[in-house]
């Protein structure tokens, strides 16, 4: 098949989900046109079988905004022409499930017809698309869809009961590759960290209020009043600024550190011991799988999707949203117990496995051909 790809290409779920899945269906032989303003950051080097087209969005006067949607619904019909693309697979709603019915409407006036699957990835659903000002063009845009999936079964039910949804949503979970996130040894690099045989925690987000990263800091706080430690925070954003503060508040700076964006991130949770996930939403809790696929049990809140990921006493432990107490209390308890710890590995590993990229790439390739081979042809 021929594929187009509309995504984010920034560091977010949905744009490193999108990239990952095209580099994985291009292993299998199909082409993968990725189709946004940036290359995307997963997308490092070159693969067979993998193109990039570059959304040109000029400047003009006339408009305090350049108008994104339309350069990108341009660079769509073209590359959908000019490649001979089979469909558009287009990662999360806004603007791109609109800018896909769009595309598809030009196309059509043409004599072609394309199919469009949009994938819903979370807070496209959750938060924005849930804003008055955006919520009528998402719903219909959904309802144009020739197919829809969503990342988890919580986030299909979320859809279904915010959004008067038409048709089926099917739900393909998020996934991992396992070949690149798996525990390796790093024990020099964790002695350079924690020279003293401190456990080590860690926190991946990219700093919006949402992921509570301040959470995180009073958490690791309650912890250390019990169990040496150090706190690596990974990532960048809106919240880092006010962490910082925090941090220097309650005086556990030289306990903490803030490692920016981080490409080779299975390299800091091969080190470590524990992975602090309080978000106030999550529709699925990627950065906890890979956790879990490098033997990292994981404390989060119950919120989402994170309960279909993070299975409770077995991978870690599910606390309430801001529940900063529950959520110490058995990070202490699983940190001072190394007999249970090391089982909780076992299964965080085993429970990761079942998201194997390789297990759910068959997933996408039947859905697809069952769009191709039953989707309507649309004239409204």
């Amino acid at each position: 098949m021929k594929i187009g790809v509309v995504c984010y290409p920034t560091y977010g779920g949905s744009g490193v989900i999108a990239t990952e899945l095209g580099k994985g269906l291009a292993k299998r032989g199909h082409d993968i046109h990725f189709i946004t303003y940036r290359q995307p950051v997963r997308l490092t080097a070159f693969q067979e079988n993998v193109y990039y087209h570059e959304v040109r969005n000029d400047d003009y006067p006339l408009f305090q905004y350049p108008p994104y949607d339309t350069a990108l619904t341009s660079k769509m019909v073209d590359v959908v022409k000019n490649a001979g693309l089979d469909l558009l697979h287009v990662h999360y709603a806004i603007p791109h499930a609109t800018v896909g019915y769009l595309a598809k409407k030009i196309l059509l006036a043409e004599g072609r017809y394309i199919p469009v699957i949009t994938t819903l990835h979370g807070t496209d659903i959750t938060l924005v698309g849930n804003n008055p000002a955006f919520k009528p063009v998402v719903t219909f845009a959904i309802n144009k869809s020739d197919g829809v999936t969503a990342v988890s079964e919580s986030l299909r039910k979320d859809t279904l009961s915010n959004f008067d949804v038409k048709g089926e949503i099917e739900v393909i979970p998020n996934f991992i590759d396992m070949d690149r996130f798996q525990r390796s040894n790093k024990e020099h690099f964790k002695k350079a960290i924690a020279p003293n045989g401190e456990k080590i925690l860690v926190h991946t987000s990219n700093f919006r209020k949402v992921k509570r990263v301040d959470d995180v800091v009073r958490i690791f706080q309650e912890i250390y009043k019990e169990v040496k430690c150090k706190l690596l925070l990974i990532g960048d954003g809106p919240e880092r600024s006010n962490v910082e503060r925090l941090c220097r508040e309650i005086g556990l700076c030289h306990e903490i550190r803030f490692l920016g964006k981080q490409e080779a991130v299975e390299d800091l949770l091969s080190i470590s011991d524990m992975f602090l996930m309080p978000s106030g939403s999550e529709s699925f809790g990627l950065a906890a799988l890979e956790a879990m696929a490098c033997q990292v049990p994981v404390i989060s809140s119950n919120i989402g999707g994170l309960p279909e990921v993070n299975i409770h006493g077995q991978t870690g432990y599910l606390s309430e949203v801001g529940d900063v107490e529950d959520m110490a209390k058995h990070a202490i308890s699983l940190l001072k117990d190394e007999e249970r710890h090391l089982q909780f590995k076992s299964n965080a590993l085993e429970q990761a496995r079942r998201f194997d990229l390789a297990h759910v790439l068959p997933h996408y390739e039947n859905y697809y051909r069952h769009i191709l081979d039953t989707c309507v042809y649309d004239k409204v």
